[in-house]
């Protein structure tokens, strides 16, 4: 049976290790920032059309650069892209230790979607080309789970420092982790790890029209483009309407967010040793889709539990915290999502990847999977916080589940007939 020792094992692959380190900086960097940009939008008192730029201006960026970026991943030097991004990463904290204005929120949020698309893409890519074949699965998954581990230490000491310390002093301790990662990598993995394709073989819009014409991964990229409109209001809106609404504190905010990271931080490798021995993973995939819909879904119930429910007062490090109902709708809202990405996620990556060695195309197919999200994640969050304005922020949310639940019907019709043309494509 699959265990989460599974996973721990893999840390004893030096690549791997270095390639978990890299996740770490990513994902802390980004639950830290999602709580600061809360502590923004209350501290400026911004509208929900600039709370929702916010998410805009991270994704148009990543919208611009995820098929250049594949492509030249592809053909490319994998490790040197790694490292660039790292760098880029620390230049986003210096400039958010600076911001004095919305405008500058969202001009630093642009940068900081190019560091991520560069961590991002590449990271998963090489851990794409140099797992094992018959372990790609739990290698994937494993790479998410510390990712996971990463967001919800994001979430706990980043709130914190947030809360105890302010801005300056917290961006300073991301600059470190990711100055951190940064030597791992130069040290520890093997030059040039990805980069197997042949620039002059084939040009890049060949490549994309190629992968784009198998069946399953043209219903993945169709899925998460309304996919992504759905979740990335809760990504942006959830801290926010803890923080304006119910009035939560940063530290307690990072609880409710380390609450979905920490289902995923258990689970999502034993998920993907389950998708690796049953195939079927377009079923994972829709069964994590439907779940999550059910959790956004759950999101306005905060407000019905923040008055019938006693508060809770809890005492730490010589400060308390009062904890409403709303922090407990919240919280378990939030760690039902994280069991969704879990049974979604590692079987995602892994038709991705699947898809793409079909053209000797990985990063290509992974530029795809990125730039599908992108495009819902620029048009989502200005939807939803516009229809936020105009009517209630629980509105917005059930709205962001409306697209959730249409996604997911959408795909498990179009992913059964692509798996019904090649019934054997999806067994491990």
């Amino acid at each position: 049976m699959a265990r989460f020792g599974n996973s721990v094992r893999l840390l004893g692959n030096a690549e791997f290790a270095s390639l978990a380190g890299t996740a770490f900086a990513r994902s802390q960097a980004y639950s830290t920032i999602l709580i600061a940009i809360a502590l923004y939008a209350d501290l400026f008192g911004t509208t929900g059309f600039v709370e929702g730029l916010f998410g805009t201006a991270f994704a148009a960026v990543q919208l611009l650069v995820v098929l250049p970026l594949g492509r030249a991943v592809d053909t490319g030097n994998a490790k040197r892209y790694l490292l660039v991004g790292f760098l880029i990463n620390v230049g986003v904290f210096v400039g958010f230790a600076f911001v004095s204005s919305p405008v500058h929120v969202i001009l630093v949020r642009m940068v900081q979607g190019l560091g991520a698309s560069v961590l991002w893409i590449t990271g998963a890519t090489i851990i794409g080309e140099i797992s094992p074949d018959d372990e790609q699965g739990l290698w994937l998954g494993s790479y998410n789970q510390f990712a996971s581990v990463s967001s919800l230490t994001g979430d706990l000491l980043g709130g914190y420092l947030l809360y105890a310390y302010g801005f300056t002093e917290t961006y300073a301790v991301l600059s470190l982790i990711t100055l951190v990662s940064f030597l791992l990598v130069y040290r520890f993995l093997r030059d040039d790890p990805g980069g197997q394709t042949d620039a002059e073989a084939v040009d890049g819009i060949e490549t994309f029209r190629s992968l784009l014409a198998l069946p399953m991964l043209r219903s993945l990229v169709v899925f998460r483009f309304t996919f992504s409109v759905g979740k990335m209001a809760v990504i942006i809106f959830l801290p926010i309407y803890a923080r304006t609404t119910f009035g939560i504190s940063a530290f307690a905010i990072g609880w409710i967010m380390a609450g979905g990271k920490a289902t995923k931080a258990v689970t999502q490798g034993f998920v993907g040793d389950l998708t690796d021995r049953y195939g079927r993973r377009h079923a994972f995939v829709a069964i994590g889709a439907l779940l999550y819909g059910v959790g956004t879904a759950a999101i306005p119930l905060a407000t019905y539990f923040e008055g019938t429910v006693d508060p809770v007062t809890v005492s730490y490090l010589g400060d308390s915290q009062t904890l409403g109902g709303a922090f407990f709708a919240l919280f378990a809202a939030y760690s039902l999502l994280g069991i969704a990405d879990s049974i979604r996620l590692p079987a995602s990556m892994s038709l991705f990847v699947d898809e793409g060695e079909r053209h000797d195309s990985v990063a290509s197919a992974m530029s795809l999977r990125s730039i599908s999200w992108k495009v819902g994640q620029v048009v989502g969050p200005v939807i939803v916080g516009t229809t936020m304005d105009f009517t209630t922020t629980e509105t917005g949310f059930l709205l962001a589940a409306g697209f959730i639940g249409f996604a997911t019907t959408l795909f498990a019709l179009q992913a059964r007939r692509a798996a019904g043309k090649n019934p054997g494509e999806n067994v491990a």
